[in-house]
């Protein structure tokens, strides 16, 4: 009998990627990558226990937390190798860290800050083209997806800063980049959320909070229920 799926979640202890391992616990393992916080990691993780598993097989472990800075192309390479090492084999893998410092988008003194540019192409692209290049040699043994996170300053200038924006921008790009070099074993999407009220979306003033609901044709936020819910449908759809 083959080994239930796997799928590993990058920034996965809390917000998005916390809600992306409750709605895929049901149907599949789940590594949840961590960068700091090891007390949340585990706290997720007993919590996803208590999920029932809707397939017959009996493989563990069902879910662990692997720590690993996704701002380092090793400690990528770790991550992907142990995933493997643990549980087999690597299905779906959604790239769900970045960075960003919130700034006056308006006032271009504001973006004019090197470490900020260079912070945010490191984990707003090159984190996720160094997570594809590692687990690609997986995900095509299993005809599996990659999935992105990205966002709706990548598409519309706009967000927390022009650096972030702008990365934003090269995330999406990459990924269709990525769609067609791994083509036609792995499916890789993108997924571009507006603002979302998670810890760090409630850092954003009200006044703005307010500005981007009222901006909405359904007159509401997205939640990290909705996207997780869509991330779902592009990890399982073929």
């Amino acid at each position: 009998m083959a080994l239930q799926r796997v799928a590993l979640i990058t920034a996965g202890t809390a917000g998005l990627g916390a809600q992306v391992a409750r709605v895929l616990a049901p149907d599949f393992r789940v590594v949840i990558n961590y960068a700091n916080n090891e007390g949340r990691a585990k706290d997720l993780v007993q919590e996803l226990q208590k999920i029932p598993n809707t397939s017959n097989a009996d493989a563990q472990p069902r879910f662990a937390a692997v720590q690993a800075d996704v701002g380092d192309r090793s400690a990528i390479q770790r991550l992907v190798s142990e995933t493997v090492k643990q549980f087999g084999r690597l299905d779906v893998v959604v790239s769900n860290a970045g960075w960003t410092r919130i700034t006056n988008f308006s006032d271009l003194e504001d973006a004019m800050v090197d470490e900020d540019w260079d912070k945010c192409f490191l984990y707003n692209v090159k984190a996720h083209l160094w997570l594809c290049h590692a687990a690609k040699a997986e995900l095509e043994k299993s005809e599996g997806a990659f999935i992105t996170t990205a966002s709706l300053a990548g598409i519309k200038p706009s967000g927390s800063s022009l650096a972030y924006s702008v990365t934003k921008a090269a995330a999406i790009h990459l990924s269709k980049g990525l769609a067609v070099i791994c083509a036609p074993k792995i499916r890789v999407n993108s997924l571009s959320p507006g603002l979302i009220l998670t810890e760090w979306g409630m850092k954003f003033s009200e006044e703005k909070r307010e500005g981007a609901r009222k901006a909405t044709k359904l007159q509401r936020l997205a939640t990290i229920e909705d996207c997780a819910d869509a991330i779902r449908m592009l990890a399982t759809s073929r």
